[in-house]
């Protein structure tokens, strides 16, 4: 796969390393941040193909993040994950590509991040 990796963004450290070892078994390279600060500023210093962004972190959440990433003026994909029912409306609200409700399927998971990656770049 491409060198860019994908940032994986959630305060679950048992999340965190689930979806980073899948990931990484699909062959992906990832890399990850435990909520949406740590997540900014790997944005700042590097590119990701792809944000899988949890919403609801301490620190800076999902939406803060967003916004952020907005104002700073990059251009990022991202997926939600929540596990909220109301997850179709926060990815349309921080400009997602989709969402994938926890808890999931390792195989939607993986869907979800091709069919995120297809079509245009950033």
């Amino acid at each position: 796969m491409l060198d860019r990796p994908i940032l994986v963004v959630d305060d679950d450290p048992t999340i965190l390393a689930t979806i980073a070892e899948l990931l990484d078994l699909e062959g992906y390279a990832v890399a990850t941040a435990a909520n949406g600060a740590e997540a900014l500023e790997y944005v700042r210093r590097d590119s990701p193909r792809l944000v899988l962004l949890d919403m609801r972190m301490p620190v800076m959440d999902g939406w803060a993040f967003a916004r952020a990433v907005k104002e700073g003026g990059h251009r990022l994909r991202i997926v939600v994950m929540t596990a909220a029912h109301d997850a179709p409306r926060w990815a349309r609200e921080v400009g997602a590509r989709a969402h994938v409700s926890k808890p999931f399927e390792a195989d939607e998971l993986i869907a979800t991040v091709e069919s995120a990656l297809a079509g245009s770049d950033c």
